[in-house]
């Protein structure tokens, strides 16, 4: 097939790079266009790429990425995306975005979680790729999940559509992330003198990932994250309650059944997953173990990659009809 032309905005942060770095290996892409998050900003290389795509990030330019691109891959802030993601698919250009501002579609959670977001005549398709294919496949506008809700969605929904979990029960989300997830600016929260040797809870009962977590579950969770010092990487251990009559051989053939064809989640069982075997991957492990009516999930995931870049870019073969390892493998 021709090579799409893309541009990726926001280029010089975290997901921004790891959406280069894909992008350069991509057989059917051509990197049109890579410019940071701000017009103001002069034109600077990646040495970290260097070799693998020595291209300049320009500044930011919406006439320029519009006129030169078919796709925008935007690796913006969500008040930047909530302006920019808009502008752009009215030119006819092909939005993939990595924030969160249109990933809501209840209107009052959008409006808590994501003020700055404007009501559009076009929905944003929610891009996790192994539950959503049939709506990426025409999307003109893909809403990619945050990385916290990729992991858990990823290791519930197999379960919760089947009714494996009680519908009764509560659902426990204990989430640890690298500090990579808190964006490249830097903060006191980030710092590594604040970082080093430290664990930290925060943004419990108030963070737009429960929101996102609860709108595809359809389910209300106790979501609690939390900040560990490492550059990459997410662990969640989730606790839920089986429904009467399931055991562990129900949890395997739900998940089984779930992903027979999902080349990027190796379900790994008891075996429980560890981050070290997922960082630099777009694969998400999944594992379990049961205890009477007790089931407790552990899933991990490169937070840069499955949990951002890399399922952009899984969404991307998906809507052009390419195998969805292309350029990830």
């Amino acid at each position: 097939m021709k090579r799409v032309r893309i541009g990726v905005a926001g280029a010089t942060g975290y997901s921004g790079q790891e959406l280069l770095r894909i992008a350069a290996r991509h057989p059917h892409v051509e990197i049109a266009v890579a410019m940071a998050s701000s017009s103001s900003r002069g034109i600077r290389q990646l040495p970290a790429l260097a070799g693998l795509w020595d291209g300049s990030i320009e500044p930011f330019s919406i006439d320029a990425l519009a006129a030169d691109v078919d796709v925008a891959f935007l690796g913006f802030p969500e008040s930047v995306s909530a302006e920019i993601a808009p502008a752009l698919l009215a030119r006819g250009v092909r939005v993939f975005d990595l924030s969160g501002a249109f990933r809501l579609r209840d209107s009052n959670a959008r409006q808590r979680w994501y003020p700055k977001t404007p009501v559009l005549n076009t929905t944003a398709v929610y891009g996790l790729t192994e539950w959503n294919r049939p709506a990426i496949r025409d999307a003109r506008f893909v809403a990619c999940p945050g990385c916290y809700p990729t992991a858990a969605l990823l290791a519930l929904q197999g379960l919760t559509s089947v009714g494996v979990v009680s519908i009764d029960s509560d659902i426990y989300i204990d989430a640890k992330s690298g500090i990579s997830g808190a964006g490249k600016k830097p903060t006191e929260r980030t710092h590594f003198s604040e970082r080093h040797g430290n664990v930290a809870a925060y943004g419990i009962f108030a963070h737009r990932h429960g929101a996102e977590i609860e709108q595809e579950l359809q389910h209300p969770v106790t979501f609690v994250p939390h900040l560990v010092p490492l550059d990459r990487g997410i662990l969640e251990t989730i606790y839920v309650r089986l429904t009467p009559g399931a055991t562990e051989a129900s949890v395997r053939d739900a998940l089984e059944t779930a992903y027979p064809d999902a080349p990027f989640i190796r379900l790994t069982g008891d075996v429980l997953p560890e981050i070290k075997n997922v960082v630099n991957t777009n694969f998400c492990d999944i594992g379990w173990k049961v205890d009477g009516h007790r089931l407790v999930l552990v899933v991990c995931l490169d937070n840069l990659v499955k949990g951002a870049a890399g399922q952009a870019f899984q969404n991307f073969n998906v809507a052009y009809g390419l195998d969805e390892r292309t350029g990830l493998l």
